[in-house]
């Protein structure tokens, strides 16, 4: 009966240091003054021409300062022209203007533009709505 309780014990233990040594799912963090929104968790049922596409905004002073691509699995060539010309066009914008923003997409990669678009306005208004 000891010995149940003691590998009880010991299972718990070691579950309960997994669960802690494993990242926060949280959205939002910080890199300095500059604060990330993290999309992956936020916009899981948004997609693009094959599926989701995570980004990472960063901002500083309520201020978008840039927005980058995180991995996913839409067709490279495409998915380039929408790294090249979409994601900047936010720079600079503050959180409420872009949230109002009317930004075109590329043509040719219109599924993946219209994902990116949907994750920025989702991305921003959790950062809205959570931001310390």
């Amino acid at each position: 009966m000891r010995k149940s309780i003691i590998n009880s014990l010991f299972i718990l233990g070691s579950v309960v240091f997994l669960f802690s040594a494993m990242p926060a799912d949280n959205p939002i963090s910080k890199e300095g003054k500059t604060t990330v929104v993290n999309t992956t968790s936020l916009t899981t049922s948004v997609q693009g021409y094959v599926d989701a596409t995570p980004l990472k905004i960063y901002i500083a002073g309520n201020k978008i300062l840039r927005i980058e691509a995180l991995p996913n699995k839409e067709t490279p060539r495409y998915f380039l022209k929408v790294k090249k010309q979409l994601l900047s066009k936010w720079n600079g914008m503050t959180v409420n203007k872009a949230l109002k923003a009317k930004v075109d997409g590329v043509t040719g990669a219109t599924y993946s533009s219209d994902a990116v678009k949907k994750n920025v306005k989702i991305g921003l208004t959790y950062y809205k709505n959570h931001k310390h």
